[in-house]
């Protein structure tokens, strides 16, 4: 039979165990693999920081996931599916979310701007462009009010005041020259554009399609305040948008050695914004 101090002995012993344990199993949760959503050069980007020194070093172990429609990789991140995702612009998470009142995304911090092209074999210049032309647009709210935004900069149409991220072409104000508009997916840009005149692509999808938006289109889009709603940005879902090993991605995307790979393999197309998310408020 145990002494009364023997088991006292055993149940401070006992108690030190368990909570040793749940000490380990803490520190376990938060080195937990980090699972991004991606897609195009996006993903390639994420495959690459995965493997990275620089990821090992900020103690991230990052799992990329291919899901390359837009709504469906947006669904995933909000079910736990994916994590964070790496692929819209800031007016594209603005729309999603004022479409999606009840499974809202947050915002964890900025990346890059890839300029929007306008694109055509047959017109060296948006001057060129004649009366009556069937011009291709995203069929997606967020990029068709983009794609309007640039044919109005170019001076092709006007918009009318208060025009937003899901405005469309029942918002355009003026069209002097009588131009059409075709509404496409918009991944399919490049195959799209040996049928129609003029077409308008994302540099991701350029990019895969073996364009390059700041020599081949006949117009682009600048980084200046008028471009800050197209800047792209890692999202999450809102119950996460305080989790500090997802804010750290933001930081290991703009590491140095990180930016150098990107510049280097896309030709310097994906323009670094490492800006706080005020700037684009």
């Amino acid at each position: 039979m145990k002494k009364p101090w023997q088991r006292i002995l055993g149940a401070i012993v006992l108690a030190l165990s368990v909570f040793l344990m749940a000490g380990c199993g803490n520190q376990s949760s938060t080195s937990k693999t980090i699972t991004i959503g991606s897609q195009g050069s996006d993903l390639e980007i994420w495959q690459h920081i995965a493997k990275s020194p620089q990821a090992k070093k900020a103690g991230l172990k990052i799992k990329v996931k291919e899901i390359t429609d837009g709504t469906q990789l947006n669904k995933a991140t909000i079910e736990g599916q994916v994590d964070v995702n790496a692929f819209q612009s800031w007016s594209y998470y603005l729309a999603y979310n004022k479409q999606n009142p009840n499974g809202k995304l947050a915002a964890l911090g900025t990346t890059y701007l890839e300029p929007l092209g306008i694109y055509s074999k047959k017109y060296k210049k948006t001057a060129d462009i004649p009366d009556g032309t069937t011009i291709a647009i995203a069929n997606n709210p967020a990029n068709t009010s983009r794609d309007l935004l640039l044919l109005q900069k170019a001076g092709l149409i006007t918009l009318n005041k208060g025009f937003d991220a899901l405005s469309n072409t029942k918002d355009i104000k003026s069209n002097p020259k009588n131009l059409k508009f075709k509404e496409i997916d918009d991944t399919t840009g490049p195959r799209v554009l040996n049928d129609v005149d003029v077409v308008l692509i994302s540099n991701t999808v350029a990019l895969d399609g073996g364009l390059h938006v700041l020599t081949d289109s006949i117009y682009h889009e600048n980084v200046d305040q008028s471009t800050k709603n197209n800047v792209n940005i890692l999202a999450t879902a809102e119950k996460n948008k305080n989790n500090k090993q997802y804010k750290k991605l933001v930081k290991l995307y703009h590491n140095k050695t990180i930016q150098k790979y990107i510049k280097k393999k896309y030709y310097g197309t994906k323009i670094e914004v490492n800006k706080p998310l005020s700037y684009l408020k």
